[in-house]
């Protein structure tokens, strides 16, 4: 982009003098020039270095301009549209700052006629305390949002150009329609304005209001800050997005209505509801914008596991509770009537985003608070039309076994997640629960969002599962609840019965006839008491780790070992594996264990097909366990593993291979060589279970592993590396 001519930027105040001069410092123009209709602006400009040179009239700046930002105030934008469409700008590229999409986007066609091929509208997401061309910084963008609203008819080189420019000043770029770009901002920036400015002004006027103001907490001058704010630009603002600003202040007034109605009741039950829903909403969103945050940036630097050869694995450990049960919990939970109380639920993003999902859709739920969870349940009628569309992540589990209960509401759904779920293949549930009655719309491929539309009939079926899928089975079961008849789901192999145990716990009856569950409507769910085991998938890298490190002895405490997802432990056995299973009960109808680990001499084996949906998601570990046994070990019939959150099947044999060790995918399976292998570099594509099975095989390495892309795995397994440093393995960040 070096050499593209001349960057005109017009109203040098903080925005236009940031943009300037962080561009005109990156080089990439052969001339930037401010205009300005005060003189002190133009001088200031260019004795602070913001621009080459400055103009008042737009004529002489504009001529021959390549790019040419707007960036006065949105009172001023129609008159400089007007003017700037009298003048013969050639090519050149048009873009602005404001606030308030569709009122410039109207300015613009008034002035120019209806087709804008050359403009496009943004936005910056981006202050400072301080203002005018004194206050420019060219790094002032940097990590912050810009989102453009490019039109039907933008020119896609045009785009790309103003995409390109605000990339180069280190923003986070987006692109949005203009619609739904100011009902967006009325609802995050200009409501609360108005508010702060509503509420202070209401204030103020009362008599008492030197009290007000003396005995103010932090938390009203918090809340009142922004009302110190320029009025007149907020003025123009209010007007310029008028409609979007009263969609949102109606439907701010209707909750506030409801709010007083509830104090005026005393009924405590709706404000706990509003004040936990606005509490944690806040909390996980700001988690979920974090941690997005720092996956991006992590992605960006590539967050690296190294991992240091050797060691071995002692004392004991307990590993995060189950996400598959506390998934579950949240969501029969909400369903019963009464209260039900959860001990150890996992607070990693996955089940966070279940539990928010139905604090979306009118359920109170406190906590989670060290694990504990209190549900007040609704009853399985009483869930209520959520606000806007569901976001849950990466949880595949989350969106598969939602849709099933969401084909039942009587109210319309939206499903979303963020990049790695989008890309997730859905149509093993929308296809049976289409046949059921229900209308679920997918993006191409049968990919996320899924729309599912309410108030459909649906009827029971008998279904025939052509892959074992615990998911694909929960989803038609939990559809079942609400379907006409008698709902059954056939798997060709076992695969976790979380649902069925957790169902027939909550008092609601479930046959199970083999390879045969079967369920029906017309039932209830009772609230009750939920104590969730320790994951086992997540206590299988240390049953690995601690089985091929010579001298180890670990003991995994409280691990539920529920028989359909023993597979790990069944299939280190027939390995020759150590393990011994210790103190066995049954906690709230599951299973649970201490597991005792002792390294031992691993041999290869041709893992039993009847034993891969009981360990589907502990293959990336094994597969380590695989290279360091004596012989060869064959997988087959495992073609889910290529549909995970990356294809683990390739992605582990590329890390195999990259280790030395001979790994020969096949489309079902993989056929592993042990023997010893030395370091090197691997790729996790971001799925954590790669990023940790690799920092497993360390232990055997001949030389350290340095893991590529592994910010995900704080998001999955919540305190990994400090386990595995409390057990004895030498894996951490790079560069701590």
């Amino acid at each position: 982009m070096p050499g593209l001519g001349r960057l005109v930027v017009i109203g040098l105040g903080l925005i236009g003098g940031s943009f300037a001069k962080g561009l005109r410092a990156k080089g990439l123009f052969r001339e930037v020039v401010g205009v300005d209709l005060d003189p002190q602006s133009r001088r200031l400009a260019v004795e602070n270095g913001v621009v080459d040179r400055c103009e008042r009239d737009l004529a002489v700046a504009c001529q021959g301009a390549a790019v040419i930002q707007l960036a006065v105030p949105i009172i001023a934008m129609e008159r400089l549209l007007a003017d700037l469409a009298r003048l013969d700008l050639g090519q050149a590229v048009l873009t602005d700052v404001g606030s308030a999409k569709g009122n410039v986007v109207a300015a613009a066609r008034q002035a120019f006629g209806a087709d804008l091929p050359r403009f496009v509208p943004g936005h910056p997401i981006a202050g400072s305390e301080r203002s005018g061309v004194e206050a420019a910084n060219g790094e002032l963008f940097r990590r912050h949002k810009v989102i453009l609203t490019p039109l039907a008819e933008t020119d896609a080189e045009a785009l790309s150009r103003v995409d390109r420019l605000w990339r180069e000043l280190g923003a986070d770029v987006e692109h949005m329609d203009v619609t739904h770009h100011d009902q967006v901002l009325a609802a995050t920036s200009h409501l609360p304005h108005l508010l702060a400015f509503g509420l202070v002004d209401s204030l103020a006027k009362r008599s008492e209001n030197l009290e007000i103001f003396r005995y103010a907490a932090g938390g009203f001058r918090d809340f009142t800050r922004i009302a110190g704010s320029d009025p007149v630009m907020w003025h123009d603002i209010f007007l310029a997005n008028r409609e979007a600003v009263l969609q949102n202040l109606d439907a701010f007034r209707d909750d506030l209505d409801a709010l007083r109605a509830a104090v005026d009741a005393g009924d405590g039950h709706h404000l706990l509801g509003v004040f936990t829903r606005a509490r944690v909403a806040r909390e996980h969103f700001g988690k979920i914008l974090a941690r997005r945050a720092y996956v991006d940036a992590m992605h960006t630097n590539d967050l690296i596991y190294l991992a240091q050869p050797g060691g071995r694995l002692s004392g004991r450990l307990r590993v995060p509770g189950d996400k598959s049960i506390s998934h579950r919990s949240i969501m029969l939970g909400s369903l019963a009537e009464g209260t039900t109380e959860v001990e150890g639920f996992l607070e990693g993003e996955d089940a966070l985003a279940t539990l928010q999902a139905f604090r979306d859709m009118g359920v109170v739920i406190e906590g989670p608070h060290h694990g504990r969870v209190t549900i007040h349940g609704v009853g399985l009628k009483g869930l209520k039309a959520p606000p806007g569309p569901l976001y849950l992540g990466n949880s595949g589990t989350s969106m598969r076994l939602l849709s099933g209960l969401l084909a039942g509401q009587p109210f319309d759904t939206v499903l979303t997640g963020d990049a790695s779920l989008s890309q997730r293949p859905m149509n093993r549930v929308a296809k049976p629960l289409r046949e059921m009655g229900a209308v679920i719309e997918t993006a191409a491929e049968g990919r996320p969002p899924l729309t599912i539309r309410g108030g459909q009939r649906l009827t029971g079926m008998h279904y025939e599962m052509p892959m074992a899928s615990a998911q694909v089975k929960s989803c038609l079961l939990l559809a079942g609840l609400y379907a006409a008849g008698e709902t059954s789901v056939a798997e060709p192999a076992p695969t976790r019965d979380h649902t069925e145990r957790m169902l027939q716990g909550f008092g609601y009856p479930v046959a199970v006839d083999g390879n045969i569950a079967c369920i029906e409507s017309g039932h209830r769910l009772v609230a009750t008491q939920i104590e969730v085991p320790a994951d086992i998938s997540s206590a299988a890298f240390f049953m690995v780790a601690a089985s091929i490190a010579d001298g180890s002895e670990l003991l995994l405490e409280h691990v539920g070992i529920n028989p359909t997802r023993t597979g790990i432990i069944d299939i280190l056995k027939l390995m020759g594996a150590d393990i011994a299973l210790e103190n066995q009960r049954e906690v709230g109808g599951e299973p649970v264990a201490d597991i005792r680990v002792r390294a031992a001499r691993l041999k290869g084996i041709d893992i039993p097909e009847d034993l891969v949906p009981l360990a589907i998601d502990e293959f990336p570990v094994l597969f380590i366990a695989a290279a360091c046994a004596e012989g060869r070990t064959v997988l087959r019939g495992a073609e889910e593993l290529r549909v995970k959150e990356s294809d683990r099947i390739q992605v582990m044999a590329d890390g195999l291979a990259a280790l030395g060790v001979k790994a020969e995918p096949t489309p079902d399976g993989i056929v592993i060589e042990g023997g010893a292998y030395g370091g090197g570099e691997v790729y996790s594509h971001g799925d954590h279970r790669i990023a940790m099975s690799f920092s497993v095989a360390a232990l055997r390495a001949g030389a350290p592993i340095r893991i590529h892309d592994c910010a995900n795995v704080a998001t999955s397994f919540p305190g990994f590396l400090d386990l595995a440093a409390r057990a004895g393995m030498g894996v951490r960040e790079e560069g701590k």
